[in-house]
């Protein structure tokens, strides 16, 4: 019997994933935010475990609890699912400092608190060890309105890249999974948060930046709802992801992440980012 640990298993992938593992016959720690609303139950081969990756504390006691439950034995998956969207948006010259500070301490410190912990319990079971980090196929497309969670995405794959050199000659594999828009909780009413976030800036700022407006609330979201990922679509490329004896730096996720990531390997950075601007209808400056 595998072993795995999810975060943020309480409510969308994580709680599906956790719930898919254990019915293929893995033994899931699925961590669950103290207090949250889930479905989710220690019953069967999952165990939940309190863990809010945004406290040390809290992401220590869940590592010493799967320890002592697993009774010397180790972990082969650590699934950094755990993460949120719709924190410090808007564009990034009226961003809430402190709103950003948070989403780095739930997004990307969060992911690298979880690591630290967990990587004894990985190393037990080695070789053959993995640990997947959710990043974002933010990082390919730079949305405007999201650079701060755009930023937290990109730095959880640079920890990822770092990781897969220090952990190669342990005999344990890492990657950044690059999800597309998945059509669960955290994207659900994408067109009314869009707008609500507009018109919470600065009005000085709506004013400068009023030529991105149709971007940020039309266009983004109307993509989201043509071009995402149902939550089973997700759940099963998910699935082939971890079926993969080897794992690439980066593996993409939903049918509109893809084609993105074909295109980064044949178009430079300038050609990728001209499409973009053409895709989003970001308007050239008219003077």
């Amino acid at each position: 019997m595998k072993t795995a640990f999810i975060t943020g298993a309480n409510v969308g992938q994580a709680f599906l994933l956790s719930r898919a593992l254990a019915d293929r016959g893995w033994r899931v720690f699925a961590g669950v935010l103290p207090g949250a609303p889930t479905e989710l139950k220690t019953e069967g081969n999952i165990t939940v475990v309190d863990q809010d990756v945004s406290n040390t504390a809290s992401v220590t006691e869940s590592a010493r609890i799967v320890t002592e439950a697993l009774n010397g034995q180790g972990i082969d998956l650590l699934m950094n699912v755990a993460g949120v969207a719709n924190q410090a948006t808007g564009v990034l010259e009226g961003v809430d400092l402190a709103k950003a500070e948070r989403l780095f301490h739930i997004n990307t410190f969060g992911q690298l608190r979880v690591i630290q912990a967990f990587l004894p319990l990985l190393r037990k079971n080695v070789p053959g060890a993995r640990i997947a980090n959710y990043s974002s196929g933010a990082i390919l497309a730079s949305p405007v309105g999201a650079g701060i969670y755009n930023m937290t995405k990109h730095a959880i794959h640079g920890m990822t890249l770092t990781l897969r050199q220090e952990l190669r000659p342990l005999g344990i594999e890492v990657t950044s999974i690059i999800p597309g828009g998945v059509l669960t909780g955290m994207s659900a009413n994408a067109h009314v948060n869009t707008k609500n976030s507009w018109a919470e800036q600065r009005a000085d700022l709506l004013k400068v930046y009023e030529p991105l407006r149709n971007t940020y609330c039309q266009v983004l979201p109307d993509m989201l709802e043509k071009t995402g990922s149902s939550p089973e679509q997700a759940l099963e490329g998910t699935l082939e992801i971890l079926a993969k004896k080897q794992w690439k730096p980066m593996e993409y996720l939903g049918k509109d992440v893809k084609p993105m990531g074909v295109m980064k390997r044949i178009l430079s950075d300038s050609q990728l980012e001209a499409m973009m601007r053409k895709t989003f209808k970001i308007p050239a400056y008219k003077g």
